[in-house]
C-alpha cells in the first residue's frame, strides 16, 4: 500500500491503514486541510470549491467523502460529478470559485486515486501552498464549521458541455475545416471520462464517423491506462481494421492526449505538443515552453517559426509559471499535455484535440505525412525503483560530478546534455521511482545513452 503526500497533491492506493494508503481517514484529513488552507488565503470570505472526478472504481466513494468534508468545513461545493481534469480547471475560473479538487490518479492503474488541488485560477496550487496544506494536516490545525455555517452543494453535471463550447468557439479551432475533412476516428475511452468527453467534442466539431472502444465509464480499465504504445496494440489494430484516419487516446482524467496514425503506428505522445505548437505558431507568432524531459523537437519547431523556446522543471505548475513569464502562446509537457493560454493554464486533451484536428484538416494530410514533416528524435523512458534507504539527492549529485564535462542542468534532478542527445534523471512526484528519460536522433542511441548513465548509477550505488 502506498500514500504519497507531496506539494502537488495527495495520491495513493485504496485500502489499508491510515497514513500508509489512501484511506477514508486520509481523504477527510487532506480535504479538510485544503479547505483550511483556502480559508486562510481568503480570510473572512465564504469559500466555494469545485469538485469533479474521473470514472475510476473508487471515484464515487472518494467524491462523497470530499463533498461531505467540505460541507463540514463550511465550504460551498459545486460538484461536477463525473468530469475531466481540464473541465474542473475551466469551471473554477468560470464560476469564480476559490479553488477546486479533482479526484483522479491520472494514468495510474485502477487501485490508485488522488486529490489534485487547484487554486482560484483553476491552476495547480504552488509549492508554498502545498507545503502549507501538509503542515496544516500534520499539526491537525483544522476547524470544522458550526451547524449554522455548514456548506451547501450545487450539482452541475452539464458543465462539460460548456467547456466544449468554449473550445469550439476559439478562433484557432477550424470547425468548418474539420467538418469538411470527414474524418473517420477511433476513440479509446479507457472506460473513464474520455469515453464521454471525446466523442461529445468530436460531434460538436462535425465528426460523424466515430468508433468508441472501451466506452463504458465504469473505471475497470480495459488495459493499463497510461497512453503508451505497449498498452495500445488492440486500439492500433482497430484503426487499421476500420481504415480510420486516426485513433485518439486519452488517460482517465483527459489531460494527456496521444494519436495513432492511419497505419496503426503511434504518432508519438511527445509529438502531440510539437504538432499542436506547429499549428498554433503558424497562426500566432510567439514563444513556447515545455519541461526538461520533453523532446527537442519543440525547440526546433519554435525556432523555425521565429519564436523562443524555454524549458522548465518537470511539473505542470512549473511549466505554467515559465509560460507566463515568457508570454508563451503554447506549451505543455511531452506526455501529451497541451497548455493553451487563451482557454486556461492547464493540460487539456480536449483543447489539444480540437487544435490537432484543425492542423490535420487545414494541411489535408494523413497523420503519417504530418509526422514525417516534424523534426525526428527518438526517446527512451526507463526507471529505477527506489529503496527506502537510498539517498536520491546524494546519488544524483554524484551523477552530475561523473558527467561534469558535459552540459549539466540541475534545476530538476540532473539533465545531461550530450552533443547528440540528452539524459534526464529525476525523482518522480507520483511514484517511488527515479525516472530516466533520454533522447537522440535514433532509438539505438537513445537507449545507449540511458543505459550508459544507468550503468554509471549502478557503479555509484555499489561504491
Amino acid at each position: 500500500m502506498t500514500l504519497i503526500k507531496s506539494i502537488s497533491g495527495i495520491r495513493g492506493t485504496i485500502g489499508g491503514r491510515p497514513n500508509e494508503a489512501l484511506t477514508p481517514i486520509d481523504v477527510v484529513t487532506y480535504t479538510a486541510a485544503f479547505a483550511q488552507q483556502r480559508k486562510s488565503v481568503f480570510s473572512g470570505q465564504k469559500i466555494t470549491l469545485v469538485v469533479g472526478r474521473d470514472a475510476r472504481i473508487s471515484g464515487a466513494l472518494i467524491e462523497q467523502l470530499v463533498v461531505a468534508t467540505l460541507q463540514g468545513m463550511g465550504v460551498n461545493v459545486i460538484n461536477l460529478q463525473l468530469s475531466t481534469t481540464p473541465t474542473v480547471e475551466v469551471a473554477v475560473d468560470q464560476y469564480k470559485a476559490h479553488g477546486g479538487i479533482i479526484l483522479t490518479a491520472s494514468h495510474n492503474p485502477a487501485q490508485w486515486n488522488a486529490l489534485k488541488l487547484l487554486n482560484e485560477k483553476g491552476e495547480f496550487i504552488s509549492a508554498a501552498e502545498g507545503q502549507a496544506l501538509l503542515d496544516i494536516a500534520a499539526r491537525r490545525e483544522i476547524h470544522f464549521a458550526s451547524i449554522d455555517d455548514l456548506g451547501t452543494v450545487v450539482t452541475d453535471a452539464q458543465f462539460l458541455d460548456k467547456h466544449l463550447d468554449l473550445i469550439c468557439a476559439d478562433e484557432l479551432v477550424n470547425v468548418e475545416a474539420i467538418k469538411n475533412a470527414q474524418f473517420h476516428i477511433v476513440v479509446d475511452g479507457i472506460n473513464s471520462s474520455g469515453a464521454i468527453a471525446v466523442p461529445a467534442l468530436l460531434k460538436k466539431l462535425g465528426v460523424t464517423q466515430i468508433e468508441v472502444l472501451n466506452g463504458e465509464p465504469h473505471g475497470r480499465f480495459a488495459h493499463n491506462p497510461e497512453p503508451l504504445a505497449e498498452h495500445l496494440k488492440e486500439t492500433s489494430s482497430a484503426v487499421i481494421q476500420s481504415k480510420a484516419h486516426m485513433g485518439i487516446v486519452v488517460d482517465p482524467d483527459v489531460d494527456r492526449l496521444a494519436f495513432i496514425s492511419e497505419d496503426g503506428s503511434m504518432f508519438g505522445e511527445e509529438y502531440t505538443l510539437v504538432a499542436v505548437a506547429d499549428y498554433v505558431l503558424t497562426h500566432r507568432k510567439g514563444n513556447t515552453v515545455s519541461n526538461l524531459s520533453s523532446s527537442r523537437a519543440l525547440r526546433d519547431v519554435t525556432r523555425h517559426h521565429g519564436g523562443h523556446y524555454a524549458a522548465s522543471a518537470v511539473g505542470e505548475v512549473n511549466v505554467v509559471e515559465l509560460m507566463k513569464s515568457t508570454q508563451a502562446v503554447i506549451g505543455g509537457e511531452g506526455n501529451g499535455g497541451i497548455i493553451y493560454p487563451p482557454l486556461h493554464y492547464g493540460r487539456d486533451a480536449l483543447m489539444g484535440l480540437a487544435l490537432f484536428l484543425s492542423y490535420a484538416a487545414e494541411r489535408k494530410q494523413s497523420l503519417t505525412q504530418l509526422r514525417s514533416q516534424l523534426p525526428t528524435y527518438f526517446m527512451a523512458k526507463k526507471k529505477i525503483d527506489l529503496s527506502p534507504d537510498l539517498d536520491v539527492d546524494a546519488l544524483l549529485s554524484e551523477v552530475a560530478k561523473t558527467y561534469a564535462s558535459e552540459e549539466i542542468n540541475t534545476i530538476d534532478g540532473v539533465k545531461i546534455d550530450f552533443s547528440d542527445g540528452w539524459v534526464h534523471l529525476r525523482k518522480s512526484n507520483t511514484e517511488p521511482i527515479i525516472r530516466v528519460y533520454s533522447e537522440a536522433p535514433s532509438t539505438e542511441r537513445a537507449d545507449a545513452l540511458a543505459d550508459e548513465v544507468l550503468e554509471a548509477i549502478q557503479k555509484l550505488s555499489l561504491s
